[in-house]
């Protein structure tokens, strides 16, 4: 016998799907998610990199900082050869950038001691300086093809816009979520969440009559 797809199961996959439609059609091609030196030859370096630099940084601003980096350092040997002042003149503008020009110095000494190779386990990845779940799951999923769900503050307010879940935490949201999206889908959820919420689903003033999910949204917690 072959069980019914449960009702939260089928609700997600109706928004991803029309979310990747979206996509294809060029609608999210504006989003700085798909846009910047990152977007495209991504390495798992490159990725976590890009990662680090953009916490508590506004995406367009982590996008032109990592533009400056990745214009002279692509791998962890050119980044370790960046002297430490001339790093954190390249950081400036994406705060605590004294704090990540350690850190990066010290995730390229890492690596290299790796060989240079990064990591393809979350264990592994989350043993390197600087680096937490959201950042270990992205590289998963857009480097690897892990089935994993990277949950940063996009993921994590839109899925409880869209209710569903009701949680108070990106951690939380990661661990209520995963049971509950198809394999499948879930290393492509950040990306299509993040470009919707970049564009779409923004933290204050949600373009809610612009939106292609809109009869599927509940707007939990949105104003107005």
């Amino acid at each position: 016998m072959i069980r019914s797809r449960p009702a939260r199961e089928k609700r997600i996959v109706a928004v991803l799907r029309k979310l990747a439609s979206e996509t294809r059609k060029g609608r999210y091609s504006g989003a700085p998610v798909y846009g910047g030196p990152f977007s495209t030859n991504r390495t798992p370096f490159l990725e976590l990199v890009s990662c680090l630099v953009s916490q508590r940084v506004r995406d367009e601003q982590t996008t032109q900082v990592c533009a400056k980096i990745f214009a002279e350092a692509t791998t962890p040997e050119e980044l370790r050869r960046l002297p430490l002042r001339r790093l954190e003149r390249l950081l400036y503008g994406a705060g605590f950038y004294r704090q990540k020009a350690r850190t990066l110095h010290a995730l390229s000494d890492a690596i290299m001691e790796r060989g240079g190779i990064v990591p393809k386990t979350r264990e592994g990845l989350t043993e390197l300086p600087g680096i937490g779940p959201k950042c270990a799951n992205l590289v998963l999923a857009h480097c690897f093809g892990k089935p994993t769900i990277a949950v940063d503050t996009h993921v994590h307010r839109i899925s409880n816009r869209l209710d569903w879940v009701r949680t108070k935490t990106p951690e939380k949201t990661e661990l209520r979520l995963t049971p509950h999206v198809p394999v499948r889908w879930r290393g492509r959820v950040n990306l299509l969440l993040v470009a919707h919420g970049q564009l779409v689903c923004r933290p204050i003033g949600p373009k809610c009559d612009q939106c292609s999910v809109q009869s599927l949204c509940p707007r939990r917690g949105v104003k107005g």
